[in-house]
């Protein structure tokens, strides 16, 4: 190949890079864009919402759902979704609840009961998909919520239980100087949920089961070891979040977390997420939390009701979503051209 050539299909190569980058840098920081966006307008709207007090209002209050969202994500990435979250939380804090409060059992060895039910629950989701051979997660999860949320009325006599320990109220009312402990829990959590999802082989079959089921068993990758794997972490964030949860309100109740599934499953969609599977990044999920928590809060600020405030989040969510399905459709239509 003569020099003139080399030079030709370098800068072929070069011009392409640039152009998917740009596209590349879109989708990936789309989200944290709107955050920045969202932030300004509300910020020009409302004089109490920039202010230290505030923001870490906003940061306590994402903890809950950031915690179950990151595990929501991995179920996504596999094309996958789990509607029990919410159930698994109740039931995992109420069984915690009954263990400190009427049983007198340590608090230390009680929370570590709370994170082992919640991801005993969330393995008994997996085992159902993989050796049952359900059709789609959305039956083995149904299941479970209803199952899940009758365990925790019974256990409770559908009350609520009261009286936590100052070591459990930490976790979800502390604070270290002004940051929320909470907080510091979800970006410890992130950190090392990015690193397993990008720097671990486990990690990495996550996002090839879900961009290809058929090429990664044909690939050798164990897909029922995966999605088991995926469905046992989910429903142990879903019981760290309830941790949380019933520090902050020092109280555990069968009937908490009624909507946490679908706000967890928003902030997967809205940080990049996407329902086909294969595509969706921690931090971007954190984001999505973000968002959601920042609207709301927003929202609060300039007196608008709770009912107006669900229509919003909704709105955001079918844009998020159509946002998705314009990227995936751009996508096949650039791989068609270049076929």
């Amino acid at each position: 190949m003569s020099n003139l050539e080399l030079k030709n299909v370098k800068a072929e190569r070069f011009q392409t890079t640039d152009k998917k980058s740009v596209k590349s840098y879109i989708s990936k920081f789309g989200s944290l864009l709107g955050l920045l966006l969202l932030c300004i307008a509300l910020t020009f709207a409302s004089s109490h919402f920039l202010t230290l007090k505030n923001i870490m209002n906003i940061a306590r209050q994402s903890a809950i759902n950031s915690l179950i969202s990151v595990g929501m994500l991995l179920t996504i990435l596999t094309a996958g979704i789990d509607l029990s979250v919410g159930s698994v939380l109740a039931l995992s804090t109420c069984i915690m609840g009954v263990a400190v409060v009427k049983w007198g059992i340590n608090p230390i060895l009680a929370m570590l009961m709370c994170i082992a039910i919640g991801a005993f629950l969330g393995f008994l989701n997996g085992v159902m998909l993989t050796k049952l051979k359900l059709p789609h997660p959305f039956i083995s999860t149904l299941g479970m919520k209803n199952i899940a949320r009758g365990l925790a009325l019974i256990v409770t006599a559908a009350s609520p239980i009261s009286g936590f320990p100052k070591a459990i109220q930490y976790i979800g009312a502390g604070f270290i100087g002004p940051v929320p402990v909470s907080f510091i829990l979800v970006i410890i959590v992130f950190v090392l949920f990015s690193i397993f999802l990008n720097r671990t082989a486990q990690g990495r079959y996550i996002y090839a089961v879900g961009g290809n089921l058929e090429a990664s068993k044909l690939s050798g990758i164990n897909v029922e070891k995966t999605l088991i794997l995926v469905y046992t972490l989910c429903g142990l964030m879903a019981s760290v979040g309830g941790l949380v949860l019933t520090g902050r309100v020092n109280a555990a109740f069968p009937l908490a977390g009624l909507d946490y599934d679908l706000d967890a499953i928003a902030a997967c969609i809205i940080g990049g997420a996407s329902f086909m599977g294969g595509s969706g990044t921690v931090w971007g999920t954190l984001i999505g939390a973000m968002i959601m928590a920042v609207l709301r809060n927003g929202l609060n600020l300039l007196g608008v009701s709770a009912d107006l405030q669900t229509v919003a989040i909704g709105a955001v969510i079918i844009a998020a979503v159509y946002v998705d399905v314009l990227r995936r459709q751009a996508e096949k239509k650039a791989k068609t051209q270049t076929v």
